[in-house]
This record gives structure tokens, sequence and C-alpha cells, in this order.
């Protein structure tokens, strides 16, 4: 694990211990069974044309940016999305690091509730435990990240297995062959690459070109980070990716709809 995101899972590990408790798959799918089903986050990334999928996430700084967008509304940001053709949400739920918070996704969600209709939404935290899924669930996502090289296989099968439990998709992110080997045989059904290492906050689109194409069949394919234009998402697509996830370029794009449209065109 690269020192930026070890930091970041003590300082999360910390941050969640208060709320620790048992929580259960049977009571994540009673959870499940109670709450008004999301939208498939997995369907929206296979585009019924082909074309390549947007994940658009609302992100208010980053370790390596810096300050994107910092007094960004969310659920404004997601309707603006929304108009502008997004297939997906990601929406920062980390305080500490991305100034996002649990209340940006909860009204996102209620917006969409709303006034509707809805875009599934990927809860984008480092998520370490079960409680972490039940809030996801609670709050309105569709989907949970699972970063590989950040848990344990214990934690893994366990996450893996309350996302299931409760409804939603997991989103495995990977950045090199080991983290691809173990995300497949958890039976991972969606797998992003991260373009960025957190080490030494490079990014770099031959991680996409490199791995992506070792993905079994059948598997929803995602490149993440460093997608700022036609010629990055034209690299992540002929790479086999279904899917772009992309942040920074789109907080500061004045025509999201344009660059959205750049990007399937690519």
């Amino acid at each position: 694990m690269s020192d930026k995101l070890a930091e970041i899972m003590a300082h999360k590990r910390q941050e969640i211990a208060p709320l620790l408790r048992t929580v259960t798959e049977a009571q994540l799918a009673r959870m499940d069974s109670q709450l008004p089903r999301p939208p498939s986050f997995a369907a929206a990334l296979r585009r019924p044309d082909g074309r390549l999928a947007v994940i658009s996430e609302i992100k208010r700084r980053s370790p390596s940016a810096g300050a994107i967008a910092a007094s960004a509304n969310a659920p404004e940001q997601a309707r603006k999305y929304q108009a502008a053709g997004a297939d997906a949400l990601s929406v920062l739920t980390d305080q500490k690091f991305f100034g996002g918070s649990l209340d940006d996704l909860r009204s996102v969600a209620s917006e969409f509730a709303a006034h509707g209709p809805a875009l599934p939404c990927l809860r984008k935290d480092f998520f370490i435990h079960p409680v972490q899924v039940a809030e996801a669930r609670e709050a309105g996502a569709s989907a949970i990240l699972i970063i590989v090289r950040a848990l344990n296989d214990e934690e893994i099968k366990t996450l893996a297995g309350a996302a299931t439990a409760a409804g939603l998709d997991a989103l495995f992110e990977i950045h090199n062959e080991p983290d691809l080997a173990r995300a497949v045989a958890f039976g991972a059904k969606i797998i992003g690459v991260n373009n960025r290492d957190l080490a030494i906050f490079k990014t770099d689109l031959a991680l996409t070109e490199r791995l992506l194409p070792q993905l079994p069949a059948g598997i929803i394919k995602v490149s993440e980070s460093g997608i700022f234009g036609a010629a990055e998402a034209g690299r992540a697509r002929r790479a086999g990716a279904h899917a772009v996830l992309v942040g920074e370029a789109l907080m500061k794009a004045s025509d999201p709809a344009a660059l959205l449209e750049e990007f399937r065109n690519a």
C-alpha cells in the first residue's frame, strides 16, 4: 500500500471506530427489502449503444489536485451532470481528504427521489467495515467502492458479501496485476483501474492499457483518473473500457454536456 493510501486508511479506521457495530448479511438483506430499490449501477455502465459510459464524480478537492470546486453543491452538481447525459454518479463522502460527506449522498438521493428520475450513485469512500455498507444503502447508493490494495482478504470477502446482501454493486479498484488477481478471485463483476498512483501522485493511462485487457470476459471494465478529453477516453476505450470515471475535468467544465459527448465520441 502506498504511503498516502496508508495514511488515508489509518485515518478512516480511526474515524469509523466509534460507529462500529455488528452488521450481518441477514440484517443488510432485511434493510434492502425495506428500502426503495436504487437503480442498477452495473446496468448503467453497459450502454445499449455500445458507446463509452461516463461515471461523473462530485468531488470538491483531492490530495493530488488540491481544491477543485470547494463550494460545489452536491444535488445541484448531480442535476447538472444528469442534464449533461451522465450515465452514473460517483459521490465522494470522505471529508478529511476530499471535502465530501455522507450528507452529500443523502441530498443527491433525496433530490432524485423528489424530482426523478434517479441516476445510480457510487458511494466513493474508503470502505473497511459493513457498517459503511449499511450507511451507503440507507443514504441511497447503488454501489460501493472496494480498494483491493488497501484491504486484506477477509475484509474484501466481508465487504463483497455485505454489498451483495444489501442489494448494492461493488466497484473493485485495482492498480496492478496482484490486485487484479485478487479482485477476480473474489468474484468481482465490476473492476476499475485507478491510473493514479497515490504513492507519488503520478497518473499513467498505460495502467489501463496494460490491465484491462487481462480481465476475464464478462467483467465490466472501468478506467479511473486522468481522463480529461477525447485522447484519454479513446485510449481507455481501445483498451476495452466500458466506462470511465471522471471527476476533476467535469467539475471544472463550463459545458459538461460537450465534454461528455467528447468522451463518448473518442
